[in-house]
């Protein structure tokens, strides 16, 4: 399945006032650029409930953005790099979206090519999405990857060392769709393999537990649902749009951001077994009577469409796509969100991909080329943020 070889916010006071929502679902495509909120030419504009917007306050105790000094680009030339995973000796595995490729790079911008996966469909916003380095790497060799087929999205392990080999199909007939393929992969403080898939513009398979369409997967890294899932299948949460960052804080709390329609992008606390209400809600709203789970908060649908999300220095970090910004979030111990800031806003286009290195820092991907940006000279690339961790 692989061929191998070898080459080398908030914003302004204004917008403060007026409150936190979230950014339409615009996310990477190389089709036709979606209308805003996500829906594709030709389709209905009709959005869920009106929700709301939560703007959270200021954070008791919580420091100011912890940066210091501008990002510097680590990386040039990549072709809508969509993930980065860290391997234990601090190189990073990145995947490529359209070329199918998987990357190696150094801490020093070294790259190297690792190989292709075969199988691999690129079309819309699907192709090679999520990547993830088993927290056993020392001694199974593991890797896993997301990515779109002809006729489903699907997770496939294989053994790296060097290339990619051994493929082993653990999850196929995830839907696919040419919006909302989901994608993103992560290993939980818990062992276990998380994915993120999207409801593919088909809204009612959100709610369907039946479907692995719209949800939040949580499995061992055989592909076989974890014990303890909620419901006896893969499915961990439901009812979610189209998910694409998945973090943990350092009390292991969970949250995933979410692309909404027309109104409200958000960053929902996840826990086992919720319903976060699409289609039925969009942004606040379904909390009242305990079927659904409202969001931490929430964008304007111009702010936003948050695709990557890691945690570092006590805070969660979202890169948006639309919004072309890099949201801190910062966070108290028991995983209640303060009021977002915005950083680097336009200065660098389109961010998807964003990973807490091992030596703290962030590794931040431009998504220029993904037929919805404005590409510069050096793009696609990958930035290095530094964080007060990473600052001593």
């Amino acid at each position: 399945m692989v061929n191998t070889g070898r080459f080398a916010r908030w914003a302004s006071p204004v917008a403060l006032a007026v409150a936190i929502t979230a950014v339409t679902a615009v996310t990477a495509c190389s089709a036709a650029p979606e209308q805003p909120g996500g829906t594709a030419p030709g389709q209905g504009t009709t959005p869920g409930h009106a929700g709301g917007a939560l703007t959270p306050g200021p954070l008791a105790g919580s420091a100011p953005a912890q940066v210091s000094g501008a990002p510097r680009t680590l990386v040039t030339d990549l072709a809508v790099p969509w993930a980065i995973a860290f391997l234990p000796g601090g190189d990073a595995l990145v995947t490529e979206r359209d070329s199918a490729k998987v990357v190696r790079v150094t801490p020093k911008g070294q790259v190297t090519d690792v190989g292709v996966i075969d199988g691999v469909s690129p079309s819309g916003e699907g192709g090679l999405l999520g990547v993830a380095v088993s927290p056993g790497f020392a001694t199974d060799h593991y890797v896993f990857v997301y990515f779109s087929a002809d006729g489903d999205n699907r997770v496939v392990r294989y053994r790296y060392d060097g290339g990619l080999s051994d493929p082993v199909p653990l999850v196929t007939g995830i839907p696919r769709g040419s919006i909302h393929n989901g994608g993103r992969l992560a290993f939980g403080p818990d062992g276990y393999l998380y994915a993120s898939t999207g409801e593919t513009g088909e809204r009612g398979l959100s709610q369907d537990r039946n479907s692995l369409a719209g949800k939040i997967l949580r499995m061992t890294v055989d592909g076989k649902p974890a014990p303890g899932n909620p419901f006896g299948s893969l499915v961990w949460s439901y009812g979610h749009r189209n998910v694409q960052g998945l973090a943990w804080d350092s009390s292991g709390h969970m949250y995933a951001t979410e692309f909404g329609q027309n109104t409200y992008d958000e960053v929902n606390l996840i826990e086992k077994g919720h319903n976060y209400g699409w289609p039925d809600v969009e942004g606040m709203g379904g909390g009242a009577d305990g079927k659904y789970t409202d969001p931490l908060l929430t964008w304007s649908t111009d702010e936003a469409s948050p695709s990557g999300l890691a945690y570092a220095d006590g805070s969660l970090w979202a890169a948006a796509l639309r919004g072309q910004r890099l949201w801190r979030i910062p966070l108290s111990a028991d995983g209640k969100a303060g009021r977002p800031e915005a950083l680097y806003t336009g200065e660098y286009g389109r961010l998807r991909a964003v990973t807490t290195a091992p030596d703290g820092t962030l590794w931040v991907g431009t998504s220029n080329k993904d037929g919805r940006g404005s590409p510069r000279r050096g793009d696609d690339r990958i930035l290095v943020v530094p964080t007060g961790k990473s600052a001593g």
